[in-house]
């Protein structure tokens, strides 16, 4: 079997669609098959990766180079990047993926009805499954891990910022995928640079079941309100540190610096602290100094601006904008608030809904806290960089889903089925 995609027209209606069909072919020889035969393929894409990094970083120093060379973000820059240490450690979370338990086939119910009938709800795969996606090509890898492993063909539309990086990374694990016996075209990089290839993706109901977009604000509604393929919304990561009044305060500059400098370039990095007043005049001198160490710009109100200047470190004035912005990059916006209640209402006006956290020795409020949070998730006393689906033991995630359909935080194996209902009987009719 080849595993050389057939020559296509990038430019042209036909290609997309056609992959899209030969993606729907191999969703159909891919779910019937056997965990053994789905983990040996991911077994080869993992020695792959390893055996392959060095054309792949090679391909991924042309995207970079030509990143640099437009200006890009550092921040963004760092999302592109790879060398093989990230590709060893990408080819590690390929192999937690074999780890993890099958959901194809997993009986979610079952009963027996009064009429004799059995009655079972199994999973199966969603069938095809389409990701666009801005800059990261590590996700070519989660994604098609993920997918695979839950029985699904995935067709991977990345930018443009990254398509050698991608070109080279799904050239490997189509080989990988082909050499131990599946379909190469259950993993198929969408034909096409421009924006109509991604409209065509978008549109093509019927042979893409769902989509899933990973990136920015735009990207996102983007594909929410233009594709008539059913979405799997994920959300930018405008999140939250609210430090309370009853917080142990080194314990609270420690989760703050780790949720916004670990690495601000991801969705789960906070954008936002909140302090309650009661201990602002403690906190802010500590956090000011913490913060600087780290490289981090602090846009804040009046009382951070104020301990900035007694501190000598300059603050930024905050802006709705800042209150508002997924920064992905060293900033925060900070303000202090006059209780729980009132950090409550500005995180819920100006959250993304992905994660939010309160640092509090008080179990009644952190209670009250978790209680009043609509977000996918909520950290009491860690980091907002929890939120992620090799944290939470899913092994690598396919997105971080906002929505509250299907799906909802880190998504892993089983948010990448659907279900079937299996009847038994013995002859029955109902007339």
């Amino acid at each position: 079997m080849s595993s050389t995609a057939p020559s296509v027209n990038a430019s042209s209606e036909s290609a997309v669609l056609a992959t899209a069909r030969r993606a729907r072919t191999a969703a159909a020889d891919l779910a019937p098959l056997p965990r053994t035969a789905r983990d040996a393929a991911l077994a080869a894409v993992a020695d792959a990766l390893v055996a392959r990094a060095a054309e792949v970083v090679e391909a991924n120093a042309a995207d970079v180079g030509r990143a640099r060379a437009n200006g890009t973000s550092a921040g963004i820059v760092d999302r592109l990047t790879l060398t093989e240490e990230r590709i060893a450690a990408i080819a590690a979370d390929v192999r937690d993926v074999i780890a993890l338990p099958d959901p194809v086939g997993e009986v979610v119910r079952g009963s027996t009805l009064p009429n004799g009938l059995e009655l079972r709800q199994v999973r199966v795969p969603l069938g095809v499954v389409g990701i666009i996606y801005e800059a990261r090509p590590n996700v070519t890898v989660d994604a098609a891990a993920l997918c695979l492993k839950s029985g699904n063909a995935v067709l991977l539309r990345g930018s443009s910022s990254a398509h050698a990086s991608n070109t080279a990374l799904v050239a490997v694990l189509r080989d990988a995928v082909a050499s131990v016996g599946l379909p190469a075209d259950a993993v198929q990089l969408v034909p096409g640079e421009s924006r109509d290839s991604v409209h065509e993706l978008m549109t093509a109901r019927g042979l893409v079941d769902v989509l899933i977009p990973r990136g920015g604000a735009s990207l996102i509604e983007t594909v929410v309100t233009e594709s008539t393929v059913p979405v799997i919304e994920t959300g930018t990561g405008n999140c939250h540190v609210y430090v309370d009044a009853a917080a142990d305060l080194e314990r609270a500059v420690e989760i703050l610096v780790d949720s916004k400098a670990d690495r601000p370039s991801v969705c789960n990095a906070a954008e936002t602290v909140l302090v309650h007043e009661a201990v602002a005049d403690r906190f802010l001198p500590m956090a000011l100094a913490a913060l600087t160490s780290a490289g981090v710009t602090v846009h804040g109100d009046e009382s951070w601006r104020r301990a900035g200047a007694e501190a000598g470190i300059e603050v930024a004035a905050v802006t709705d904008e800042d209150w508002a912005v997924e920064y992905l990059s060293y900033d925060i916006a900070a303000g202090v608030v006059p209780d729980l209640d009132a950090a409550v209402a500005h995180i819920r006006r100006w959250t993304s809904g992905h994660t939010e956290a309160i640092v509090t020795g008080d179990t009644a409020a952190a209670r009250r806290f978790v209680s009043r949070m609509d977000s996918a998730a909520v950290m009491v006393n860690a980091s907002t960089r929890f939120t992620d689906g090799g944290q939470f033991g899913f092994g690598a995630e396919i997105g971080i889903s906002t929505q509250k359909l299907h799906a909802r935080g880190p998504m892993g194996l089983p948010e990448l089925t659907s279900t079937t209902y299996v009847v038994t009987g013995e002859g029955h009719t109902r007339g």
